[in-house]
């Protein structure tokens, strides 16, 4: 069996995540807005919790296609929290409208959101060479930087650590451990986008 990042439990949905996902570099705005709403909902929740809703809130939040998020209307997000599918906070729903305006308003002004996140790490990841869970940071000054830059435009549940966690799921940052057979992979997906 191969080893893994400390956090990984024995649950089919968590292995999946992060050998296929975690860390892997993203650059398609949709799959940013997806990851952005997501960490933002997972605020005071385990990972686990919010993985497993993941398909509600895909259909949920029409394919996380934020022109069409930024349209919903007051009584959609009631519908919303009445959807058990999804995490049933109405600070959270709300935030993620909100976002889905702001996070259009970045692509206008960067020609997409892409472009902006990856800015904050100088548009490629950066590697961490990690030997224990303990030596992770929950956040960085390219974190606070970041958060600070969101807050400032408007967005909501972005704060440092929501920041970070979105950095490391995206691949901004990899934080496999150096131990973990994906440490390796990643960075040689890395080398070959370059």
């Amino acid at each position: 069996m191969p080893e893994r990042c400390a956090w990984v439990t024995a649950d089919a949905d968590y292995i999946a995540y992060h050998d296929e996902q975690w860390g892997v570099p993203v650059h398609d705005d949709r799959m940013l807005f997806e990851m952005l709403i997501l960490e933002g909902a997972q605020a005071g929740l385990s990972w686990l919790t919010v993985l497993r809703k993941r398909a509600a809130y895909r259909e949920a939040f029409a394919g996380f296609d934020p022109a069409r998020v930024a349209r919903f209307t007051p009584a959609r997000v009631e519908e919303l929290l009445a959807n058990p599918g999804i995490v049933r906070n109405r600070l959270k729903v709300a935030s993620a409208v909100n976002n889905a305006l702001r996070f259009l308003e970045v692509q206008r002004e960067h020609g997409s959101f892409d472009a902006y996140l990856w800015g904050f790490v100088g548009g490629a990841p950066v590697v961490n060479a990690f030997r224990a869970p303990t030596e992770i940071p929950a956040k960085t000054a390219a974190s606070d930087a970041l958060s600070k830059d969101l807050l400032r435009r408007g967005f909501k549940f972005v704060g440092s650590t929501i920041c970070y966690a979105l950095m490391q799921a995206t691949g901004m940052v990899n934080d496999h451990l150096v131990g973990c057979f994906r440490y390796d992979q990643v960075n040689t997906m890395n080398r070959m986008r370059r």
